[in-house]
């Protein structure tokens, strides 16, 4: 089930591919996909002729990939993005769809940021991508302010489900409301499934984001011993909100 709402909700997600092709072809490979779920990134990539390796927390994702990589020059592990010695040393390595902002505060962070540049070359470069400006649409109050889809269309658009068929399963996932609690960022959807015989099941998914901006992973790359180099951006789309995607670069 895993598989199939990360297929829905992030596998037609394509505004950061483009970077992420610029980035591996500047770098050179191997390229390590940290987060790599079910593969989105991973598979573009090595279509494009990339040696990638994938790195997920999630066995299931891992074993996803491996099947969906038959015949390309993918490789998937099971690993912790916060630890993890995979013995390989790439010329870029990916962190897409916010992954540094799951983890829970600074040390958490910067572990993974020491793992990052243990796996770079010298004078290679880590793109972390992350969200820094949704918080800034939203006023600041003492409390927990709730933002409803209606309040943030102007800024994000009109919201429409992502969906999905497999197998006569039909899954869909409404975008609910945002919540920023105390440099948290929660994030709401409405997951439906519709089996074959018409029967609707649902329930709320919730997904907690650390608020982030590029001069904090930049401050903490440099505890991490990376030097920053950069950002580049990612624009919006009518379904998702842009992101910032900062530069790291391992001292030759």
């Amino acid at each position: 089930m895993t598989t199939i709402w990360h297929d829905v909700e992030c596998g037609a997600y394509e505004a950061d591919l483009p970077l992420w092709g610029e980035l591996a072809d500047e770098g050179g490979g191997p390229v390590l996909d940290l987060g790599c779920g079910s593969g989105r990134v991973s598979l573009h990539l090595a279509r494009r002729g990339h040696r990638v390796l994938g790195l997920d927390s999630d066995p299931d994702l891992v074993s996803v990939l491996a099947e969906r990589a038959s015949g390309l020059p993918v490789e998937a592990e099971v690993g912790d993005a916060r630890d993890f010695d995979l013995g390989v040393e790439f010329g870029t390595v990916l962190v897409p769809m916010q992954l540094l902002q799951l983890f829970a505060d600074t040390e958490e962070r910067i572990s993974c940021l020491r793992c990052v540049g243990a796996h770079l070359r010298p004078g290679a470069r880590a793109a972390i991508a992350i969200v820094e400006d949704l918080p800034t649409t939203i006023p600041p109050s003492p409390s927990s302010r709730l933002v409803t889809v209606s309040e943030t269309k102007r800024e994000l658009g009109p919201p429409l489900p992502d969906a999905r068929e497999v197998d006569g399963w039909v899954y869909s996932s409404l975008p609910l409301e945002i919540a920023v609690d105390d440099g948290t960022i929660v994030v709401r959807r409405l997951r439906q499934t519709v089996d074959p015989a018409g029967d609707l099941s649902e329930e709320v998914d919730e997904v907690r984001l650390q608020a982030l901006d590029a001069a904090t992973v930049e401050n903490e790359a440099r505890e991490a011993e990376l030097r920053p180099v950069g950002c580049r951006a990612i624009d919006p789309t009518d379904a998702h909100v842009g992101s910032t995607v900062v530069l790291l670069e391992r001292g030759a």
